[in-house]
């Protein structure tokens, strides 16, 4: 077998480590990084039914990050999958009205991002010594609700790094954007902006596209690299909880080996799914891939018709970490079911850009027979909420009510009785306001903790860390600016 590289999805020519993929996060020519070929799983689903998720972590992630050396690698494993989470698991999975919900928010940040960005800043780290780089690396981050405050945690203070985190004024919740405006840490900088996150998300690519500032940069000992899902370094540590949920549940019996699961996921930027789908890629025996979306359909238009359309209106929710409409990671797979073709890949990016929107041809269309879209209104997410809670106790955020109303759908609609793992993204702590409407009465301007604390007698569940730290935290960061003006609030912040 070849060695395995990394080649962007704009060139298919172009070869780098894995190393030099996370550090440089997008590929110059504004291309993701994916690996030459996937690799298949070199460990029986036996054998990793055996360990903990460290151990499948390193099992998962070697396979990938091939120019890392075993030590350096558990070393970063170890550093991420520590005490910082509040269960010994990393994750748990919870069996509740006919699904298995994979609690991926038991980290620093209550929410999945903390999955992979608690091990990004040591591999990246790692990958700069490795490297012989010199220069500070400055992460630069748009955020719709989580990534931000699970990237500032996991680079905060760390040395020979500064990060900027930009997410949509008015844009997240309560308690996201206090996690972010709250963060202490002199590399550190939040700032907000006017507009939406596919603004932020696309002010941020054109920074990493800007070669005069690049340059500027460079002259002061700084490169740019990335947090988002589009860095390869986000991408792989997500693949690793669905390869550990499936072997979990055949430790404990719930399934057999071999036996096919359906992933269901709350879908918004395409990573966390995309994640899923190479996991199947690499063995997993899995079934189908349900991507749920929110009123911001645009995932389930482009499932069901084959175009993807970002004409149309931009709708805030009360799941917001999914409004988007530009979902940045469904380049790669968009490439990988064109063939591996650049040409054509380059070709649809362009379209998206000038047009907003492109169509697969036939022939691709046919390749997404893994997935299956479906969506959930705002009072349909409420009503999931609410329905679980009553039925079973059990109480979930906005997030991950879209999944389990879309699951449900889906099983009523095809009588697909395949045990299936609901990926849970966020700890309904985080978004209290919309989960009490649900499942209580909230008055009109009510505390926001108060809130908070109403849902912990609820739910019988008790208030996480991540919140407790920011009742009476003081505001660190209040910076709001225009889209036109992130560069220079870059370029200040530098300063």
């Amino acid at each position: 077998m070849e060695e395995l590289m990394y080649k962007s999805t704009r060139n298919s020519e172009l070869r780098i480590t894995a190393s030099k993929a996370v550090l440089q996060g997008l590929s110059e020519d504004g291309g993701l990084f994916l690996p030459t070929y996937i690799p298949k799983l070199d460990v029986s689903l036996k054998e990793l039914a055996a360990m903990d998720y460290r151990g499948v972590a390193y099992e998962v992630m070697k396979l990938f990050l091939t120019d890392y050396t075993e030590e350096e690698l558990k070393h970063c494993i170890a550093s991420a999958y520590d005490e910082k989470f509040d269960t010994e698991g990393i994750v748990e999975l919870v069996y509740a009205d006919g699904a298995y919900y994979l609690e991926l928010f038991h980290g620093k940040t209550i929410a999945f991002k903390d999955m992979a960005l608690s091990i990004l800043p040591h591999l990246m780290i790692t990958a700069a010594k490795k490297n012989d780089i010199e220069d500070d690396i400055v992460i630069l981050t748009a955020t719709s609700g989580d990534t931000g405050k699970a990237a500032l945690a996991g680079f905060d203070s760390v040395p020979g790094t500064k990060i900027i985190v930009f997410y949509p004024k008015g844009g997240v919740s309560f308690i996201q954007e206090r996690q972010m405006v709250t963060q202490a840490g002199a590399n550190t900088c939040v700032i907000g902006i006017k507009g939406n996150f596919d603004d932020a998300q696309t002010g941020v690519k054109k920074l990493f596209a800007d070669k005069a500032l690049k340059e500027e940069l460079a002259t002061r000992g700084y490169r740019f690299s990335s947090a988002n899902s589009i860095n390869i370094g986000r991408l792989v540590p997500q693949i690793v909880y669905y390869v550990y949920s499936y072997v979990k549940l055949l430790a404990e019996g719930k399934i057999s080996e071999g036996e096919k699961l359906n992933f269901t996921v709350p879908t918004g930027n395409f990573g966390n799914i995309l994640a899923a789908y190479i996991a199947k890629e690499m063995g997993l025996p899995v079934n189908k891939l349900i991507c749920a979306s929110n009123e911001n359909k645009v995932l389930y238009d482009f499932f069901e018709t084959g175009v993807y359309d970002r004409n149309r209106d931009f709708k805030l929710t009360n799941s917001p970490s999914m409004d988007i409409l530009i979902s940045s990671n469904l380049e790669r797979l968009i490439y990988l079911i064109a063939g591996e073709d650049d040409a054509k890949n380059k070709d649809l990016m362009r379209k998206l850009v000038n047009e907003g929107k492109y169509e697969i041809t036939p022939d691709m269309k046919s390749k997404l027979a893994d997935f299956i879209g479906g969506c959930a209104t705002e009072q349909e997410t409420l009503s999931q909420i609410r329905k679980l809670h009553e039925d079973t106790g059990y109480v979930i955020d906005t997030h991950t009510a879209v999944a389990s109303y879309v699951y449900d759908a889906y099983k009523k609609n095809t009588g697909d009785d395949t045990k299936t793992v609901i990926a849970s993204t966020a700890s309904p702590y985080k978004f209290t306001p919309n989960v009490m409407t649900a499942i209580d009465k909230v008055e009109a301007n009510e505390d926001p903790f108060a809130l908070v604390d109403r849902l912990s007698k609820l739910s019988g569940v008790k208030v996480p860390v991540a919140v407790e730290e920011i009742r009476t935290a003081p505001i660190k960061h209040d910076k709001v600016v225009e889209v036109s003006d992130m560069k220079q609030s870059v370029l200040d912040f530098l300063k």
